[in-house]
């Protein structure tokens, strides 16, 4: 089956509190752009790609960089998917938001001519849903507090608190949260680079008193050495973010043992197959994974839940439901339960395009 058409449409969705924020900024919107490929016979599939700024991609050049390999697909065998991404590497160095979105429209696309769902490409599901990790954005602490208890009446019970970077002041907002949320309910602390080394290790020896199971990138993602240094110091689980932003940085993560664990993102990774090699990386040098952040449509998500619900060591909450905080979809087909997203049916990712959007 041949790939006649390659569309990009934009993405444009509101969050619900114009005022989120974490520590590299904010913004009242989230975009990104949608990959629509058809064959020759009609079958259609999306991919999402993330226009992050932090991770490297705004809009304008995200849609020039999908442009730009749109011919190293169109007129290929749609079940011909490596050698159509080694084209696109070979093409253009870096660009991974881009090619993370051809990357899962290719996969979805596959799995629909198959007719299975998109799972079944990684190898089969060992598990049917995932736990949800939610996160909260910084505010004071009374009223992150307010917020995690709104989470948790929802029915999360795996929360991960934005800190900034000011010792004292994160401190307070985790141990606000804990005394609200009560002790089982499990919290994780994220710093986005936010700490000089020796700061995060004050912060997060505080912090562990309040039953903290991990903390994301306390520091640069160019500080190795501090990274290793605290990984080191302190006793709670250090994973790595932005930190690991490609294979290469992944596998030096894993052979220094410089972290606990990696989030591991398919746009910052360049897709699903990408995702894939990260996950077995950390499988053979003993560190453990989970799907980060997965901010966007519900379409970026079903394509992670999918490798989530497919990948062995994934033992923790993955962050696959921030669409509930966002409006405007242009996608449904899955939803959050009790905390939970469970595997959707039919083929390819399970989600659907709405008529009304």
């Amino acid at each position: 089956m041949i790939i006649k058409h390659f569309e990009v449409s934009h993405s444009l969705m509101r969050k619900d509190d114009p005022t989120w924020k974490f520590a590299l900024g904010a913004s009242p919107i989230t975009e990104g752009k949608f990959v629509r490929l058809a064959t020759e016979d009609g079958v259609e599939a999306y991919g999402y790609a993330s226009a992050t700024a932090h991770m490297g991609a705004i809009p304008s050049a995200l849609e020039g960089q999908l442009e730009y390999l749109k011919p190293r697909v169109v007129g290929k065998s749609c079940g011909d998917i490596e050698s159509i991404l080694i084209a696109l590497d070979r093409a253009m160095r870096g660009a991974p938001q881009a090619k993370a979105g051809i990357d899962c429209a290719l996969h979805d696309l596959l799995a629909k001519k198959l007719g299975v769902p998109l799972y079944q490409l990684f190898g089969g599901k060992v598990r049917d849903r995932v736990p949800i990790l939610r996160i909260l954005a910084i505010k004071s602490p009374a009223e992150m507090a307010v917020q995690a208890q709104k989470l948790i009446d929802k029915g999360y019970n795996y929360l991960k608190i934005k800190v900034h970077g000011e010792v004292s002041e994160d401190v307070a907002r985790v141990a606000a949260i804990r005394k609200q949320v009560g002790p089982d309910a499990h919290l994780t602390i994220d710093a986005n680079q936010a700490y000089a080394p020796k700061d995060a290790i004050a912060a997060l020896t505080r912090m562990a008193d309040y039953n903290i199971d991990l903390a994301e990138q306390p520091v640069s993602a160019d500080d190795f050495e501090g990274l290793k240094l605290v990984t080191r110091t302190v006793p709670i689980a250090i994973e790595a973010d932005e930190a690991a932003g490609s294979l290469q940085e992944i596998y030096r993560l894993v052979a220094e043992r410089a972290v606990d664990a990696v989030s591991l993102k398919i746009p910052k990774l360049g897709g699903l197959r990408n995702t894939i090699a990260a996950a077995r990386i950390c499988e053979a040098g003993g560190v453990k994974y989970r799907l980060g952040a997965a901010v966007g449509s519900r379409l970026l998500s079903a394509h992670a839940l999918h490798l989530a619900c497919a990948l062995r060591d994934v033992d923790y909450a993955c962050e696959l439901g921030e669409f509930d905080r966002l409006l405007d979809d242009s996608f449904e087909g899955i939803e959050i339960k009790d905390g939970y997203l469970h595997l959707p049916e039919g083929p390819g990712s399970g989600v659907r395009w709405k008529k009304s959007a």
